[in-house]
């Protein structure tokens, strides 16, 4: 198994359609000239944007929280090109980029160091092979004061590993139930 660089992510986003949209270079400015939190190909990953919906997690119904029965009523919708999550809270998101896991690929995502630095951690599971969909973002602040995301901008790094063969069973083949998801998606069980 190996990691995979930027000419291989490029080739495979470009020819295979594993990333969309996609962006070839680093880009760390907007087209007003803004400094941006840097998003695109590197050289052993890329960076996936944030998009704009988020559900940032609220107890006001003081419900408990149960993967199995998952109260959707714990969030409350935000679209919005910046999101505010609450001290000590979590919110979700989803990426701008769409993906196409090859079957001989699996996907790792890490959080920038940017938002790690400020006490904000991003967790995703990794991405199986033939998996495909928008990826849900959870965004954790571990402060004790509010924390911003910004949509549109750099959140986290896919690192994609290729093994030398393919999986028996993909993601795709046992029917997985996160398949081609294409907003923030709650839990499912």
């Amino acid at each position: 198994m190996s990691i995979k660089p930027d000419a291989w992510i490029k080739r495979m986003a470009l020819n295979e359609g594993m990333i969309e949209p996609f962006s070839e270079n680093q880009i760390r400015i907007d087209d007003q000239g803004q400094k941006l939190i840097s998003y695109g190909v590197s050289s052993f990953g890329y960076d996936v944007r944030c998009a704009n919906e988020f559900k940032v997690f609220t107890n006001i119904h003081s419900a408990t929280v149960d993967p199995k029965v998952f109260d959707d009523n714990s969030f409350v919708d935000i679209t919005s090109d910046v999101c505010i999550i609450p001290p000590n809270s979590f919110a979700l998101a989803r990426t701008v980029e769409y993906f196409r896991i090859p079957r001989n690929v699996l996907t790792i995502c890490l959080g920038k160091s940017t938002y790690a630095r400020c006490g904000i951690i991003v967790n995703v599971t990794p991405l199986e092979p033939e998996w495909e969909g928008h990826v849900t973002l959870e965004f954790s602040n571990t402060t004790n004061l509010p924390a911003k995301i910004y949509a549109g901008e750099g959140v986290a790094q896919m690192i994609f590993l290729e093994s030398d063969e393919e999986c028996e069973v993909s993601y795709k083949d046992r029917g997985g139930k996160y398949q081609g998801q294409t907003g923030v998606t709650l839990p499912k069980t």
